[in-house]
């Protein structure tokens, strides 16, 4: 893989990142005042998730042994 299409998949990927931070935030703000709860524990709790999924992911995707086609 050459330097370019490296730079593409990361790029991807960050932002895979942020749109997802900003989606689950927005989602557990919703939630919060759906359930009129004074603590905001969804906002807290859903990027928690999403960033736990992300680090396997990215953990995953980057133990793989190189494989000659790639």
């Amino acid at each position: 893989m050459n330097n370019n299409q490296l730079l593409l998949k990361y790029a991807g990927l960050t932002t895979q990142f942020m749109i997802g931070i900003g989606l689950f935030i927005f989602l557990g703000i919703k939630i919060d005042n759906y359930f009129k709860w004074k603590t905001p524990v969804a906002v807290w709790v859903l990027p928690l998730i999403f960033i736990v999924a992300i680090i396997v992911k990215i953990v995953l995707d980057t133990s793989k042994k190189n494989k000659p086609n790639d």
